[in-house]
């Protein structure tokens, strides 16, 4: 007997004939009877007789239900298993993310992804690009939210976009009346930037320019965040990625964006031989969702 047979075995065991069988299962009561002819030739001896118009089980029928039900309390568990896979409320999310994503983007979209799963286990570490690598690795973490490129065989990119800058500033400064900067603009301006010998530093020279050797870079910071802390103390104006101010996480500045065709690369990584769950691909969404709606100009 297989579990189908088992199922109409036991709709008719409990329902007490053919008809509330059908109910029960929403089939035929003709599909009905003929899973139990079935049942009946796969176990090889008979099920049910008919007394009265009413279906009797045999004695090896009501012991054959006892080890049914028995059985039936696991495949019901597996369905309830398999609906909680397919709809998530519960579940564990481990992130490592570059810290420019740390101040707005992730936390907006955790935010979101835990008002659809309210149980949701979740875990964010600020990562630079080598740790994220390994941690992706060694499974410690579930994805990566990777500011400039992570090229490594063992892992794969799951969504791409490209970023641009801002300029944020004090909104008493006299460039904050403009609605966008120019590198020009810059000039005469003490700027806060980032040292030229890491990545993002080599991006922010190459938005500089010819007008590099002209600009005021003494002030240097390792952190999109920090720069965005000095400017708001009045030290300067801090040229940053534009997902490091998206959401008004840095109420206290004025953001304006910054003319200049650079972009960055942002990347949702996982391990390469290590397949999407449910969560992260919800995580994966939901990211999509939050940057189009705060970074839709990028």
């Amino acid at each position: 007997m297989n579990l189908r047979h088992m199922e109409a075995f036991r709709a008719v065991m409990l329902t007490g004939g053919v008809g509330g069988a059908a109910e029960l299962l929403h089939i035929s009561q003709p599909a009905v009877s003929k899973l139990l002819a079935q049942a009946r030739k796969h176990a090889g001896f008979a099920l049910f007789e008919r007394v009265r118009g009413r279906l009797l089980p045999t004695p090896e029928a009501q012991e054959l239900f006892g080890e049914i039900e028995s059985l039936w309390r696991g495949v019901e568990r597996v369905r309830d298993v398999s609906r909680q896979l397919a709809s998530p409320r519960q579940g564990t999310l481990k992130l490592g993310v570059s810290a420019t994503f740390a101040t707005y983007l992730v936390p907006k979209v955790l935010a979101e992804l835990m008002a659809q799963m309210p149980e949701l286990n979740s875990q964010m570490e600020i990562l630079i690009a080598p740790i994220m690598v390994d941690a992706l690795q060694d499974r410690t973490i579930d994805l990566g939210v990777a500011l400039q490129p992570v090229d490594h065989p063992n892992l794969s990119r799951v969504q791409g976009y490209r970023c641009g800058f801002s300029c944020a500033m004090r909104p008493d400064h006299p460039l904050a009346r403009k609605r966008a900067i120019k590198v020009t603009d810059l000039r005469s301006q003490r700027i806060i930037t980032s040292p030229s010998d890491s990545p993002y530093g080599q991006a922010l020279h190459r938005v500089y320019g010819r007008e590099a050797p002209d600009l005021q870079l003494q002030m240097q910071v390792r952190s999109s965040a920090s720069a965005c802390w000095l400017a708001q103390a009045g030290v300067g104006i801090a040229v940053v990625d534009s997902a490091a101010v998206a959401g008004g996480t840095f109420a206290g500045l004025a953001i304006r964006p910054f003319v200049t065709a650079e972009r960055l690369s942002v990347s949702i990584l996982r391990n390469r031989y290590r397949p999407l769950s449910l969560v992260q691909k919800a995580f994966c969404s939901t990211f999509d969702a939050v940057w189009r709606k705060d970074m839709g100009h990028e």
